[in-house]
C-alpha cells in the first residue's frame, strides 16, 4: 500500500487521542487532539487544508480537509455514530480535487476508533481539472513548481 508507514504512523496517533480522551466529543475536538499529537510525532500537519474548485475559470467552490499530513495523506475526521458512503465519498473527491493519492478516513464517534484507507480512484482523462489547489503548507513553492495547480504533488489533476 502506498504510504503504509506514514498512514499506520497517523493512525497510532489516533489510537492515542481515542485512548486517552474516549468518544462523545465534538469533531473540532479531536481536529485539535490530532494535530498535537501529530505535531508530537514530528510530523508535518496542515488542518483545514482548502482546495479550490473552478467551472469553466471561475471559482465555484471551496472545500476543506480536515488534516493534510506530510504533504502526502488527506485526512478526514468524523466524529458520528458510524462511517457511512457518504463520508467516504467525501474523502474520494478531496484525493480527486487534489491528486493527493491516499487519504484516511478516521471516525472518533463510537466506542472503538474506526477508520479507512482510501485511494485516488484511476482516471482515464486529466488533461482539464476545474480544481486549483491552495498549499498552505509552503506557499514559496508555489513560484519554483513547474505545475501551479497542485504545487505539492505535481500530478496532473483529475476532473471532478
Amino acid at each position: 500500500m502506498k504510504y503504509e508507514s506514514l498512514t499506520e504512523q497517523i493512525l497510532g496517533c489516533a489510537f492515542e487521542v481515542i485512548n486517552e480522551l474516549g468518544s462523545g466529543f465534538l469533531e473540532s475536538v479531536y481536529e485539535k487532539a490530532m494535530l498535537i499529537v501529530l505535531k508530537e510525532k514530528g510530523l508535518s500537519v496542515v488542518n483545514q487544508f482548502p482546495v479550490h474548485v473552478y467551472f469553466r475559470n471561475n471559482m465555484v467552490g471551496v472545500f476543506y480537509a480536515d488534516l493534510f499530513v506530510e504533504n502526502k495523506v488527506i485526512v478526514e475526521l468524523k466524529a458520528v455514530k458510524s462511517i457511512l458512503p457518504e463520508h467516504k465519498a467525501q474523502v474520494i473527491n478531496y484525493l480527486k480535487g487534489t491528486g493527493i493519492e491516499v487519504g484516511l478516513l478516521l471516525n472518533f464517534g463510537s466506542q472503538k476508533l474506526e477508520f479507512n484507507r482510501l485511494y485516488l480512484p484511476e482516471s482515464k482523462n486529466t488533461s482539464d481539472n476545474p480544481v486549483k489547489f491552495e498549499n498552505p503548507v509552503n506557499p514559496a513553492n508555489q513560484d519554483t513548481c513547474d505545475n501551479p495547480i497542485n504545487p505539492v504533488n505535481p500530478v496532473h489533476p483529475v476532473k471532478v
